[in-house]
């Protein structure tokens, strides 16, 4: 099974269980929080990842660092390890994080742009956005001037990439493989 099912899944189990319990929303604040400490941390990254750490101390570890997280989160968090698959629990919870977001009818669209959106394109792109979902969208632009100009548009699983670096990139392939 790829890791993107395989995340899918651990996050639609979570969400079901959370849910049922009634901790939906701590979850989600859970999820955020693993999601940017993990991203942010290169380290934990690589303890998460390395085949030689023991999964007694990652386990040790996560609940060091977590150790407010709601008992559902506690307990993804050990069925991960148990699973072998602790180093999938940052897509997993982009996953539930997403999960969520179309539970409650609500959707972000992650708009990356090498300048920040003026307040006029923002809101054409968020009646775009909407339509295409029919879902309430809400716009976050984050600024990442590598991609040159363009834009990358991220809702869900669903990317559109039109940035001039992903332009230029599909150019010099092609141009290769002519060769």
């Amino acid at each position: 099974m790829n890791e993107n099912r395989a995340a899918i899944r651990y996050a639609k189990a979570t969400l079901d269980y959370a849910v049922e319990k009634n901790a939906a929303e701590a979850v989600e604040k859970d999820m955020r929080s693993i999601a940017a400490t993990i991203s942010e941390n290169k380290e934990l990254q690589g303890l998460l990842e390395s085949p030689i750490v023991k999964s007694e101390i990652k386990k040790n570890v996560l609940l060091e660092v977590f150790k407010d997280a709601d008992e559902i989160t506690k307990g993804l968090v050990q069925t991960m390890l148990d699973n072998k698959r602790i180093a999938m629990l940052q897509e997993v919870a982009y996953k539930y994080i997403i999960q969520y977001e179309k539970m409650k009818g609500e959707e972000v669209a992650y708009v990356t742009t090498a300048v920040p959106l003026t307040a006029e394109l923002e809101k054409k792109i968020l009646a775009q956005v909407t339509k295409a979902t029919g879902n309430k969208v809400s716009i976050k632009n984050e600024v990442d001037e590598s991609i040159l100009g363009g834009f990358v548009l991220r809702v869900g699983d669903t990317q559109y990439d039109a940035s001039i670096a992903n332009k230029l990139n599909g150019l010099k392939r092609e141009f290769t493989n002519s060769l």
